[in-house]
């Protein structure tokens, strides 16, 4: 391939035009046919690798600018790092399974499908997840992301399905996955379970009610003064809905308890420290305390259930508190975590009557096929009746919600697969881990440790049709899991070579034999499990499908990047599974960065018509626009964006372009390797530039080093306007323009010019990879890599790092701050229009003076004026200042004429009858031409 050809842009007449929206296609399409990445590639090979593994977007729709933010700051890392001498391979992977996908489907599919069969519909899942993994690949692209985009990982592939499917027998044999009913998150829309992180929290209003629970005679003999009184136990819920399933009370063992007598409703029991708001609450002015005890007392008598004839059991239990409510705490075991928690310590049943549909069964008394948030105002209704209900009112609350379908969801006890937190350890080997890796910011850190610690066995199974399922078998008649190495492998062969659609069409025995028993009982009743793995499992287990798997990867990468809802998502998914089966996280480091939202600081929504697509701005700006957004935002914080934002972005780049375009322009006819001059030779202007650089350099090195890409952004952009355009170019401006061609002064210039530029070129690479790709294109010819991208970060040479040279300039950059001061201030007095109209005089202190004069003409140029007076001041302070501060300067107009060729005013112009507009310097020169 000839690389130096097909890199090259179609010839332009004229260096350095925007028109970035049609020029950067054409670049992408010269990349993809020079093969630039495995150009990249192969030229690494012997390099030090860095791994930045990609974590999987859905394949579900188009991009978003949160993507997009996410695709352009791993480019902005991959590319630096390449840049910085390691060899790094960027493979982009998707997520292609599971409910985002099979509910796009179901939309598509409409009343059909019911029609469809299961392995029908997996196909037509497959077929959606790949016509958007196309679209989203060319949208990656356009972004400029460079990677192996003709091979990426894909969860759905037959290798990267067997590899789910044997991570998922290994956590059976080593005994973390166990089946169990057990209360979960259950979205009624969806009809599947939920883990943590497929929850959303929203605002929900909801019904707040106080029931009584009428005591049995057993709560008269261990309080007898209310024998002979209507006594019950007042509870506190926000879910009337699981009322039915009320099997317990809950007090807590330690808090106080009191009886208290109203006239209202007999005698009522709940926590004394709650009684006076809640006798507020229910409209009670008197009552008196008859008796004080604490709840261990009545631990395992029983009450009345308020409308159901049934005893509900007092239990003790730690979770009951005093924040609200009445420190009596309504126990359905099938409808709440802690609530099942405490009912297992009681041997209570796990009670959940409850369809998938969230209807209540045919079993239910009153409310049978009543959906349960319907049933809330019904069962309200009964109580009311029958004198249980005390008090309701509305309450608004963060409740659950699905993140698919954004429905309230519920607590519901069914068969469900577990990855155990605490029977292998997983919990405490995990948080162990947290702490070998470096979380940027350090805030990820206690986010994720705080979540590993607290959380509670992540549920994996789905009732869903596209996914990988669960390849475990089981024991109808005890439960127990049968799964062995030889099963594994045989399920790990058969999904490599068919993928997952096999599990459900192949019979049992063809895995397990003819004569397959339980290995606990020895029965025969065996069952093979047809629920789909959490799609967090799928790209949880990335590490082994991808790290493990691709040559120029490694286990574990060095570096995982994703928004900080990840910590809840795909960081803890990976980190579960692969301390797991490898006692290890499987990276080193983690980035995070925060969310998008508009210019408010409000949240993207399209109801309220500030979304922003990243394609919108690309028709409009080009894609170095939006990824010079990235670089100029600070990613550890949310991300501002809107119109006026970008626009802003799209005047600073122009800026740091023109710098480039300018310096370009002026080295038409500079060849590095003939007309360079030494660094010795250097005027100490251009010296001083050489050093200003590299100490540039140096920072921004260590910004890409430590991701601190808003530091590259704010500091090239300042060097450009602030040390390049209005220093040092504006000052060289009269070097280039009114010098021989071939004089030392030029070359000089020229050769800092040439080194500046190129510089800047490789410096702005990673984030303005279009940009800097074709200034390099420009630049004069000599030997370098045909791709800028092919090249290094600049290095300072050592020798520009002149601390003398440094402490003079600094000297001299403050003189010329107070001239430029009181040149504006002429300027706006109408003294003089431009800078070369003036003569300026300078009183300093005596060194300082010294200094000025020695640079004779030079001061001139340096402070862009026609004529410099430098003056001693008298009685002056310390000799050797380095910060001068008792500077003093005048403007007066410059005297003589105004020399047409390089506008200074000069007492010469006039006295050369073949030149008569020109100043001696300029006559010197043309006389030369």
């Amino acid at each position: 391939m000839d690389y130096k050809k097909t890199l090259n842009l179609p010839t332009t007449d004229f260096p350095m035009k925007a028109s970035l929206v049609q020029r950067e296609p054409l670049q992408i399409k010269a990349w993809e046919e020079a093969d630039l990445y495995r150009a990249i590639q192969d030229e690494a090979r012997d390099k030090k690798p860095f791994v930045l593994h990609d974590g999987p977007p859905y394949a579900n729709g188009h991009i978003h600018i949160g993507t997009a933010l996410n695709k352009i700051l791993k480019d902005f890392v991959t590319r630096s790092k390449r840049m910085a001498g390691f060899r790094v391979a960027y493979v982009p992977g998707w997520d292609c399974h599971g409910l985002p996908i099979e509910h796009n489907v179901d939309k598509e599919l409409g009343p059909r499908k019911k029609e469809v069969s299961l392995l029908e519909k997996r196909g037509i899942c497959r077929q959606y997840a790949q016509k958007f993994i196309s679209i989203q690949r060319e949208e990656f692209k356009r972004l400029g992301v460079m990677g192996e985009w003709e091979n990426p990982y894909l969860t759905m592939n037959f290798a990267y399905e067997a590899i789910i499917a044997r991570e998922c027998c290994n956590c059976a044999i080593n005994k973390s996955l166990f089946r169990h009913k057990k209360p979960i998150y259950w979205c009624c829309s969806c009809n599947t379970a939920l883990a943590e992180a497929e929850i959303e929290y929203a605002d929900e209003r909801s019904p707040s009610i106080f029931v009584k629970f009428p005591a049995t005679e057993d709560l008269a003999r261990l309080i007898p003064e209310t024998a002979g009184k209507p006594t019950a136990v007042v509870i506190w819920t926000t879910t009337p809905w699981t009322l039915p399933a009320n099997l317990a009370v809950a007090l807590h063992p330690e808090l106080e308890y009191v009886a208290i007598e109203t006239k209202e409703h007999g005698v009522l029991i709940l926590a004394a420290e709650l009684v006076k708001q809640c006798m507020e609450i229910f409209g009670i002015s008197e009552y008196t305390a008859l008796k004080t005890f604490p709840g261990t007392l009545l631990d395992r008598t029983k009450v009345r259930h308020p409308f159901y004839d049934r005893d509900s059991l007092v239990i003790n239990a730690n979770h009951v508190t005093l924040e609200a409510g009445t420190g009596c705490v309504h126990t359905a075991p099938g409808h709440g975590a802690e609530d099942y928690e405490a009912a297992l310590a009681y041997g209570l049943e796990i009670y959940s009557p409850v369809d998938d549909n969230g209807r209540f069964i045919d079993k239910v008394e009153q409310f049978a096929g009543k959906f349960v948030f319907d049933a809330d105002a019904d069962i309200i209704a009964a109580m009311k009746q029958n004198g249980a209900l005390i008090a309701q009112k509305k309450f608004t609350h963060s409740y659950p919600h699905c993140w698919r379908c954004k429905k309230p969801v519920i607590f519901r006890a069914t068969p469900q697969w577990f990855v155990s937190m605490d029977n292998t350890g997983l919990r405490e080997k995990s948080l162990k881990e947290i702490d070998a890796v470096t979380w940027i910011p350090a805030w990820g850190r206690e986010r994720i440790y705080n979540m590993i610690a607290h959380r509670p066995d992540w549920c994996v199974s789905r009732q869903r049709s596209w996914g990988v399922p669960i390849t475990v078998f089981f024991c109808k008649d005890c439960g127990a899991v049968i799964m062995n190495e030889a099963i594994r492998d045989r399920i790990f062969a058969l999904f490599t070579e068919h993928g997952a659609d096999i599990w459900f069409d192949t019979d049992m025995k063809d895995l397990l034999g003819d004569d397959a028993r339980c290995p606990a009982c020895s029965s025969k009743e065996l069952v093979k499990e047809t629920d789909i793995l959490d799609v967090w499992f799928d790209s949880g287990v990335s590490h082994a499908a991808v790290l493990e798997q691709r040559q120029d990867l490694g286990w574990p990468a060095d570096l995982y990047l994703e928004g900080s809802d990840q910590h809840r998502g795909w960081f803890h998914s990976s980190l579960l599974t692969a301390v797991g089966t490898r006692g290890r996280a499987p990276y080193k480091s983690v980035l995070t960065h925060g969310f998008v939202v508009d210019g408010n600081g409000k949240k993207m929504s399209k109801s309220m018509g500030n979304v922003i697509a990243p394609d919108a701005i690309i028709k409009k700006y080009g894609a170095e626009i939006l990824r010079l957004w990235v670089a100029a935002s600070d990613y550890r914080e949310d991300i501002r964006i809107s119109d006026p934002i970008v626009n802003q972005l799209s005047d600073a780049y122009k800026k740091v372009r023109n710098t480039s375009r300018f310096m370009l322009a002026n080295l038409y006819d500079f060849s590095p390797e003939k007309d360079a001059v030494d660094y010795s030779d250097l005027p100490e202007l251009d010296r001083f530039a050489l050093l200003c650089f590299g100490r540039l350099a140096e920072k921004l090195r260590t910004a890409y080093d430590t991701y601190e890409f808003h530091v590259v952004y704010h500091r090239l952009y300042n060097y450009c306007t602030l040390d390049l355009s209005a220093f040092y170019l504006d000052i060289v401006k009269d070097r280039l323009y009114t010098s021989l061609p071939g004089s030392k002064e030029r070359r000089s210039a020229q050769t800092v010019m040439y080194t500046l530029v190129e510089g800047i070129a490789r410096l702005m690479a990673p984030i303005l990879p279009f940009t800097a790709e074709e200034v390099w294109k420009f630049l004069p010819a000599a030997a370098r890599p045909v791709s800028i991208h092919m090249a290094s970060l600049p290095e300072a040479d050592p020798l520009w790092d002149d601390k003398q040279l440094a402490q003079k300039w600094e000297r001299i950059l403050h003189v010329r701050g107070e001239v430029t001061k009181a040149l504006e201030e002429a300027r706006a007095k109408k003294q003089i229009g431009h800078p070369l109209d003036a003569r300026v005089i300078i009183i300093a202190e005596k060194s300082l003076a010294k200094l000025l004069r020695s640079l004779d003409d030079d001061l001139r140029a340096i402070l862009i004026v026609s004529d410099v007076v430098v003056d001693e001041e008298s009685g002056a302070g310390p000799s050797e200042s380095p910060a001068p501060k008792g500077v003093r300067v005048m403007v007066e107009q410059a005297p003589g004429t105004k020399c047409e060729r390089c506008w200074v005013y000069d007492t010469s112009v006039g006295d050369y009858t073949d030149h008569p507009t020109a100043c001696k310097r300029c006559v010197s020169v043309l006389k030369k031409l």
